[in-house]
């Protein structure tokens, strides 16, 4: 019986060890028991650092991983593995290898998409998978070139020796030193400009100046147009008093009855008790009177008018 327990136990101890070995494979291959996943394939010009088991991420969360990078010509075909089949990875899209740390670590690959609403339709496991929308299931992702120190020393030279071929660099000397002259003339114009700002403003001051030596003058010209006003309106009255045919008839009778006074005067020959007794004469003086009287209102109604103190 002990032999019996003895088989036994390493018989158990020979398929733990089986399983777990199988367990450990599938572990390294990226098996997942229980889950569901779905592959895609990724092609880059340059994959240095990738291996088995290097992360997948889409947009800096962890979404796969890499199962198989193969070297193929000029191109380096990596085989991958989404571990959530709800995830869909919108076109366009494509794939970059980074470091996973500002500081180095181990090489992963980057998912980045410009879209921004999620995709909606079939998942990427579906025969109706719309490879134009998302990602199907062995879909390709075409990567981009990753920026480093060699990358970047190699432009370097490489725009240093294309400057040195076109002799940029004296050109571009030649163009600082017309720019620092165009400076400089740009300097004295803006000073220029300065100095006819000054001027401008000193004529202002003039003109204000000018303006106020020449209002007195104004005043006094409107002061005598305002009296020429006047003097027009009070010949316009005399004017319109000859006009009307009503002064002219008592002009002439005023006329008529003076040269009949005077003819009276001198018929009398300077007599004043005989001139006062005949009431012709007293008739035509007061006849004159009245005529004057009423020429001068006609020459000057406003005088007709009666005062507001009265």
């Amino acid at each position: 019986m002990r032999r019996s327990l003895k088989e036994a136990s390493i018989g158990f101890s020979l398929l733990a060890a089986i399983a777990g070995g199988v367990g450990l494979w599938f572990w390294l291959s990226g098996f997942l028991f229980g889950k569901k996943s779905y592959p895609i394939q990724m092609r880059f010009a340059d994959a240095s650092g990738l291996a088995s088991k290097s992360t997948i991420t889409f947009r800096g969360v962890p979404v796969g991983v890499v199962r198989k990078v193969s070297p193929q010509g000029n191109t380096v075909l990596v085989e991958g593995r989404i571990t959530d089949t709800q995830l869909l990875l919108p076109r366009p899209i494509s794939a970059q290898v980074r470091s996973g740390s500002l500081l180095g670590g181990d090489a992963q690959v980057a998912l980045e998409t410009s879209s921004i609403a999620a995709p909606k339709g079939p998942g990427p496991l579906e025969s109706n998978c719309d490879p134009t929308l998302i990602v199907c299931a062995n879909g390709l992702v075409h990567g981009v070139p990753t920026p480093s120190l060699t990358s970047v020393m190699g432009m370097m030279q490489n725009l240093l020796a294309k400057a040195e071929q076109q002799d940029l660099i004296t050109k571009g000397a030649t163009t600082l030193t017309e720019v620092s002259k165009t400076s400089k003339a740009f300097g004295i114009t803006a000073k220029r400009a300065d100095a006819v700002l000054v001027s401008g403003n000193q004529l202002v001051l003039q003109l204000q100046q000018a303006v106020k030596e020449a209002d007195p003058v104004i005043k006094n010209l409107k002061l005598a147009t305002a009296q020429a006003n006047a003097t027009l309106k009070h010949t316009n009255n005399i004017v319109s008093a000859f006009d009307n045919p009503k002064t002219i008839n008592e002009l002439k009778r005023t006329v008529s009855n003076a040269e009949q006074l005077t003819r009276r005067y001198d018929a009398i020959g300077g007599d004043v008790q005989k001139l006062s007794g005949d009431p012709n004469f007293v008739n035509g003086l007061r006849s004159v009177t009245v005529g004057l009287g009423k020429f001068f209102d006609e020459l000057y109604p406003e005088l007709r008018k009666p005062s507001k103190g009265s």
